[in-house]
């Protein structure tokens, strides 16, 4: 700590060049943080609820759809303790762009999802009403819904009686346990899977996909097997995984966002090494009769070396703290703007990779400068070699 002045005048010798480098950092540390949490949480392994969980659905793709007897059929296979099913719907509300995922439900849905709550008297008037629907609290907000309204959903892919108008009348609001997640979970509607099948006009007694929940998590690749065996060599073969990994595949089937990711921020921190490498050997360079002064008073090798180090890893440093603050602070109004489908906060992981990312940096942008000070001559530094 007794050199600390020191290093901190040595990197603010020439205040523009600092600025300008350390804005550099600032903005490839923000990007990073905002895209990082982005990819931490499309690869996420879901709630604790959701690790009990397998998602059985078709193999050839998840817009085939699955026969809704096959439900009792896995229901007898060892280990599952419950099945539900559910399927898509594709519904609109007022105008395309107020997406939100909507699909009918089986009666006991809410029992499979506990990570969703709904008080028990909505659960009961949404069991009894024909023709109810519950949304998550943040879609309920964003439209300003409340108990008792008509909600006129548009179909998009399955018309009812000719028409597209599927008027549905809100029974319940839900919460999310998990309020990490919650802008996204709750941004879901559920009907009736009964009045739908009823309804519509041209698919009967089928769902796109069955949730089992699991005794143990430890026995889910062997469940797994035992209910995709149930339906193999039919027309209606299955895929069991579970709920994080048929999460994963789905995010995939648009982008591999964890790739994307990695191949921008590569692109941006092999910049600001090139950048930041310059600034380092630049600022060492102006200063080599400073050093050879400071060694004339006494400074040894190692002590030159440590300098610089350090003045480098606080450059990267100070602007790494200072991007992922910033994208801290912007990650919740994005979130608020999208509607929930970006994630409202930086995850510990991000803050840690953002860490080892300045040490790794820093360390790598100050070497060569450190060691050029430390092996700097004086008689040849003063006399300008």
């Amino acid at each position: 700590m007794k050199y600390f002045p020191l290093i901190w005048a040595q990197l603010f010798r020439s205040r523009t060049r600092t600025l300008l480098t350390l804005l550099s950092v600032v903005t490839a540390f923000m990007l990073f943080g905002m895209l990082d949490a982005v990819r931490v949480a499309f690869n996420s392994g879901g709630s604790v609820d959701g690790a009990n969980r397998l998602i059985v659905a078709s193999r050839l793709s998840i817009t085939q759809t699955l026969p809704v007897n096959l439900r009792d059929r896995i229901a007898t296979v060892p280990g599952v303790r419950d099945v539900t099913y559910a399927m898509w719907f594709g519904g609109i509300y007022q105008d395309p762009k107020n997406f939100f995922p909507n699909f009918s439900v089986a009666p006991n849905f809410f029992d499979v999802y506990r990570d969703y709550q709904l008080p028990a008297d909505q659960l009961e008037a949404f069991k009894a009403t024909r023709t109810g629907a519950v949304v998550g609290e943040t879609l309920a907000r964003e439209f300003g819904w409340k108990i008792g309204d008509t909600i006129p959903l548009q179909a998009t892919i399955f018309p009812r009686s000719g028409s597209n108008d599927w008027p549905l009348q809100l029974v319940g609001i839900f919460r999310a346990k998990d309020r990490a997640t919650a802008g996204n979970e709750e941004r879901q509607l559920m009907m009736n899977w009964t009045y739908f099948d009823e309804s519509n006009d041209y698919i009967k007694s089928k769902v796109s996909w069955f949730t089992a929940t699991l005794d143990d998590p430890a026995h889910a690749s062997r469940v797994a097997q035992a209910i995709d065996a149930l339906s193999a060599n039919s027309d209606h073969e299955t895929k069991s995984q579970t709920e994080s990994a048929f999460q994963q595949a789905f995010a995939r089937q648009f982008a591999d966002i964890g790739l994307i990711v990695t191949s921008i921020m590569g692109a941006v921190f092999f910049t600001l090494l090139l950048l930041t490498g310059n600034t380092m050997a630049q600022a060492v360079r102006e200063r080599v009769p400073e050093l050879a002064t400071l060694k004339t008073l006494g400074f040894q090798d190692r002590t030159m070396l440590w300098l610089v180090l350090v003045e480098s890893l606080l450059l990267i440093g100070l602007g790494g703290a200072i991007g992922l603050g910033l994208a801290a602070g912007i990650l919740p109004a994005l979130a608020a703007k999208a509607g929930g489908m970006l994630p409202a906060r930086v995850p510990g992981q991000t803050w840690a990779v953002g860490a080892g990312l300045v040490v790794v940096i820093g360390l790598v942008v100050g070497v060569l400068p450190a060691l050029r000070a430390s092996r700097l001559k004086i008689v040849d530094a003063l006399a300008g070699r």
